[in-house]
């Protein structure tokens, strides 16, 4: 590691002098033109770095972000951290990442570690539970969006996909094409995007005149293991062997569905169309492909960020500060 005595050294200056220099004070403190670029020259020549610490116990400024989702190995959520990590790095700023895996405990925990770690912003997808302390963040003066899902009664810098449109645009596919009993397959989570996704299920049965069935919705609990899940999926599957087409809410549940389906013996889509909430590269790659509601990745990774740079002063766009984007449907083999 390069330091600043090593530049004064080499130069036969004063290690305050590159100091100065180095921080962008050398003409206040009148230091000529013809040194500083000396140092600045000596200081790239020898591959200088800033010790990141010590500049920002100067400026209280770490140049970091301090990114929380619901689980960084989930395609949805690892993909937008690449995203995120990318346009950070273009803006001068490294990332910091955590799951919270939607467990309170562990999401105070992270924000705690971030705190101390003194990030200067926080791109947050909120565990339930996580509110007060997300609250008090803001209370501090931590610049904060959120993404994926909003919090009620806070209106802070969001942005999130419009989940009701999504399913809707999935549901009134599958009805248009002729399927009349339509399963649905969720996790048990007190989640906005999670119930406006099965609002809209029932709500697109009760628009297109078909009957709506409890017996055709099974809920799996976040917490249980993939072979339990798998089980569950496989047991309703075998029970309703009536239904034309099946919708899993995420696209992990979508995987754990198509493991079902193989051990059962399904052919799809003639023996059941399958759709899923979210992409994955599996979808694309499974034989049949699989239709999808894909949402909008990179669009809601460069909008938040823009959000947060807004807020840390680097941007003066954009104007809003709640998006809600729109998804698409991605109409594959499976349906």
């Amino acid at each position: 590691m390069v330091s600043i005595k090593d530049i004064a050294k080499a130069l036969s200056v004063s290690p305050s002098s590159v100091s100065l220099v180095l921080t962008g004070k050398a003409k206040e403190r009148r230091i000529s033109n013809s040194l500083a670029e000396k140092i600045l020259a000596m200081a790239h020549e020898l591959g200088y770095q800033p010790n990141q610490a010590a500049v920002s116990l100067r400026t209280g400024k770490s140049k970091t972000i301090g990114l929380i989702v619901e689980d960084i190995s989930n395609h949805f959520f690892s993909s937008l951290a690449h995203t995120i990590e990318q346009e950070a790095r273009n803006n001068h700023y490294n990332v910091i990442y955590c799951s919270t895996e939607n467990d309170v405990q562990k999401g105070r925990e992270v924000l705690q570690l971030m705190y101390n770690q003194q990030v200067d912003g926080y791109l947050i997808t909120p565990a339930i539970g996580m509110e007060k302390d997300i609250e008090k963040l803001v209370q501090l003066g931590k610049p904060v969006v959120l993404m994926d899902r909003n919090i009620q009664g806070m209106n802070l810098p969001s942005v999130m996909v419009d989940n009701y449109k999504g399913m809707q645009q999935a549901m009134r596919y599958l009805c248009k094409k002729g399927n009349r009993n339509i399963g649905f397959v969720t996790v048990n989570l007190d989640l906005f995007q999670m119930k406006e996704r099965e609002r809209a299920y029932y709500d697109a049965l009760r628009e297109a005149g078909l009957r709506v069935l409890k017996s055709h919705v099974l809920h799996l609990e976040y917490q249980d293991k993939k072979e339990k899940s798998v089980a569950n999926i496989t047991a309703f599957l075998k029970k309703q062997k009536n239904l034309d087409a099946v919708i899993f809410a995420t696209n992990y549940l979508g995987i754990y569905g198509l493991l079902s389906t193989k051990e059962i013996g399904l052919r799809i889509p003639e023996d059941l169309k399958i759709l899923c909430f979210d992409d994955h590269d599996v979808f694309e790659l499974h034989q049949p492909s699989i239709t999808v509601v894909q949402q909008p990745i990179q669009e809601i990774a460069k909008t938040a960020l823009e959000l947060l740079l807004k807020q840390l002063g680097h941007l003066k766009t954009p104007k809003k500060s709640q998006f809600l984007l729109p998804p698409k449907l991605v109409v594959r083999s499976s349906t």
